[in-house]
């Protein structure tokens, strides 16, 4: 690329970066831009949805690890919030968070392993207190999250959200180790994929040679009409806008959507064969008119 278009990039950049910290004004998730041997290097957390399907499995030890009691059912905090959507579609073996968090997650990328009976309540019948304290031994809450830790499985909320600091250096496989790497998931970086997901229902599969953090900018900080998904890479499916528009119908109006489109496909079908149906009549015809010596040679 010439020197005019890297610079129309950059300015193009700048100005979504700061409609971006316009919207976030005042809060931990502004972004911090810089100039490093003449290349503009932006920095920030980013946030990521949960959009898995199946459970990941965490490290069953951390040299690292931080365990720590809250001291009491209110004062702890979780580094993915969810909201009432989110709560909704929550996975059904998953917890329901009781508290979010409003400070900066910032510090939070050294997980904290809190009992899951401090913050958070579980769906279904009331155990005996017996039962609670075996079941505490093993069970805990990871940012919000059902995780047993005789299996090491961890399944996050859907819809729940947590966010990493990275900066628009870094690409799609490079922000997905680092998100594993908080987590300590075990699961390799390449199970994973990150996709747009807009309010349309439309659904774009981010390149690994993609910027993550330079296509948040770009998209605008309104997350109720983009949000940044973690899905499997096997399970995940681009969803385009023509789709989109169609999936928010009925199943009645999308089956009469298929009955005329049906209809309309018979009707081309129908010219087409008329149109060579005539051109092999005009080809025959003249076949027919020319003497035999001609249909020698």
């Amino acid at each position: 690329a010439s020197l005019t278009q890297i610079h129309d990039k950059v300015a193009t950049v700048l100005s979504h970066l700061k409609t971006y910290n316009l919207y976030y004004d005042g809060q931990n998730l502004q972004l911090r831009h810089r100039e490093e041997e003449g290349e503009l290097i932006i920095e920030g957390l980013l946030n990521i949805f949960w959009g898995l399907r199946r459970p990941i499995r965490l490290q069953m030890q951390d040299d690292h690890e931080r365990i720590r009691p809250p001291p009491s059912s209110t004062s702890w905090h979780s580094g993915c919030n969810l909201d009432s959507q989110g709560a909704q579609n929550a996975h059904p073996n998953s917890f329901v968070l009781l508290v979010e968090r409003a400070e900066d997650n910032e510090s939070s990328a050294q997980l904290l392993r809190t009992k899951s009976d401090a913050g958070v309540l579980r769906r279904g019948q009331r155990r005996s207190p017996s039962n609670q304290r075996k079941i505490r031994r093993h069970r805990f809450s990871i940012n919000g999250h059902f995780y047993n830790h005789k299996t090491a499985v961890f399944t996050p909320a859907y819809g729940s959200v947590t966010n990493v600091r990275i900066n628009s250096c870094m690409t799609t496989p490079q922000v997905l180790r680092v998100l594993l790497n908080k987590f300590k998931i075990e699961n390799s970086p390449d199970d994973f994929a990150l996709y747009l997901v807009h309010a349309s229902g439309e659904r774009v599969k981010l390149k690994r040679t993609d910027f993550p953090l330079v296509l948040r900018i770009i998209q605008g900080p309104c997350e109720q009409v983009c949000k940044v998904f973690l899905m499997e890479e096997d399970l995940g499916e681009e969803v385009t806008y023509d789709v989109a528009q169609y999936i928010k119908f009925e199943m009645p109006v999308l089956k009469s959507f298929i009955i005329k489109l049906k209809e309309e496909e018979d009707r081309e079908v129908q010219k087409l064969r008329r149109r060579y149906n005539y051109l092999r009549y005009i080809i025959e015809k003249q076949l027919r008119c020319l003497p035999e010596e001609s249909k020698c040679m």
